[in-house]
């Protein structure tokens, strides 16, 4: 008599991978554990002989595996030796092996960027950074206004030349020339000269 196609399925939690043999009423049940397979053998009612032979994906904790029998299946409890998922419950477990990231790791990734020090106090160096950034900010916002407070001194205590030399420059190049020279100005147009670099364009080109 042919033996009957048994069936068998897995699961897994953290710790151990649970295999399911669907076999009912079996006897003399046999199971051998490797450091990555499994050999289960048992007697059916039919008196036929069962058995399954699994090369598994990873690898197993010999000692600290279990199985059960009962009348409507039997369950074989695999304890992992590594704290990985598996993908699949056969397969080579050298190739199929992923190793998890180490926990020490993952902690360093959640904590600020420190780099290493002589001094017992270690600095945080993103809030130097973040510092430096203000401090950059607040002496460009400074610059600007020294600037602008200089030009408006020159034409607020200039002759009647200069603040027209000041006006029709800047209107005419766009903002990119302010002189205070009419004799050069006054002739002529005054071109736009774009900082190094750039490139002057229209708002419709």
């Amino acid at each position: 008599m042919p033996v009957p196609k048994i069936k068998h399925d897995w699961y897994q939690t953290e710790t151990h991978v649970i295999v399911t043999i669907l076999a009912k009423n079996v006897e003399n049940m046999k199971v051998v554990y490797g450091e990555s397979t499994l050999s289960v053998s048992a007697q059916l009612p039919s008196s036929n002989e069962y058995s399954l032979e699994l090369d598994l994906a990873n690898f197993i904790v010999e000692d600290q595996c279990t199985y059960k029998v009962m009348p409507s299946k039997i369950e074989i409890k695999l304890k992992k030796r590594d704290d990985i998922r598996w993908t699949t419950l056969e397969g080579n477990p050298v190739l199929s092996k992923v190793k998890p990231i180490p926990t020490e790791i993952l902690q360093a990734g959640k904590e600020a960027s420190k780099y290493p020090s002589s001094c017992k106090k270690s600095k945080d160096w993103n809030k130097v950074e973040k510092e430096i950034e203000r401090q950059e900010a607040a002496e460009e916002t400074m610059g600007e206004a020294a600037v602008n407070a200089l030009f408006q001194k020159i034409y607020g205590n200039g002759s009647d030349e200069v603040r027209r030399a000041m006006n029709k420059s800047f209107i005419e190049s766009g903002g990119t020339v302010l002189s205070t020279n009419w004799g050069e100005v006054g002739n002529k147009t005054v071109e736009r000269k774009p900082p190094d670099g750039m490139e002057w364009k229209t708002w419709d080109s």
